[in-house]
């Protein structure tokens, strides 16, 4: 995939203290016979408060996902975007879009063979920790929901407007992270439905979590630019990231 610069330079400055350097760059590493290219990001005059493992939505690692990364490094984590599809691939069209996510949506196996893969490559870098908690948007919603379910070693999982349903045979019952669910109450692809339908599964598994709601807000509301952005659930359910990074890590 091709990375492109991210203009993040009046956002860094009034975030960090001047002696704060923000660093950013791409990663290779391997999960079984596929390269895979990640992009971590850290503040390199700090010790790390912790490592927060981004997933990406359906189009992919991008530019989306590295302005992410390093308004967590700015707050002293080591933030590693992951990618699922492969260094060699770059979709560009709602079909291949589709295509990418349907197959691992189809094979579930390989869905988490590619998300734990990912999780050991970023506890292997330089300035990660083991303590690493799992976010993702949209698609990456979805991702760390099946990461919770298939009891991956976390410190906790977030979702941002995912994908709420549960595969049929799955469940909540090796989850020990605890989760967070960030959803807006208009959301179509996942609505309000689901997310009782969820909730009601973490509890009945005994796992820790909570939900916070946006009233009227679509899918992809925290999408800068996009037609679903809405600017108060973006701020709010960073604020609540904010906060659940701050207990668990």
């Amino acid at each position: 995939m091709t990375f492109r610069p991210i203009l993040m330079a009046a956002l860094l400055a009034a975030a960090l203290p001047a002696s704060a350097e923000i660093t950013g760059a791409p990663f290779d590493y391997t999960v079984g016979d596929t390269v895979y290219e990640g992009y971590v990001a850290r503040n390199t005059a700090a010790e790390p408060r912790g490592t927060v493992l981004i997933i990406h939505d359906w189009d992919g690692l991008g530019d989306y996902e590295m302005r992410r990364a390093e308004m967590l490094a700015a707050m002293g984590y080591t933030a590693v975007a992951a990618d699922l599809y492969g260094k060699d691939v770059e979709p560009t069209t709602t079909d291949e879009y589709r295509a990418l996510t349907g197959a691992l949506y189809g094979d579930r196996d390989e869905f988490r063979t590619r998300l734990m893969g990912s999780l050991m490559a970023a506890r292997a870098l330089d300035g990660a920790t083991e303590e690493v908690v799992a976010i993702g948007y949209c698609f990456g919603g979805a991702a760390v929901l099946e990461m919770a379910r298939a009891g991956a070693d976390l410190s906790g999982v977030v979702s941002f407007h995912g994908g709420l349903t549960t595969p049929e045979g799955q469940d909540y019952s090796q989850t020990t992270a605890p989760v967070l669910v960030l959803h807006g109450s208009a959301d179509p692809v996942s609505g309000m439905a689901d997310l009782a339908a969820l909730l009601d599964q973490l509890q009945a598994a005994g796992v820790e979590h909570d939900a916070q709601v946006f009233g009227g807000a679509r899918h992809s509301f925290t999408v800068f630019g996009s037609r679903d952005y809405d600017i108060d659930a973006e701020q709010g359910s960073w604020q609540a990231l904010t906060a659940f990074l701050g207990d668990q890590l």
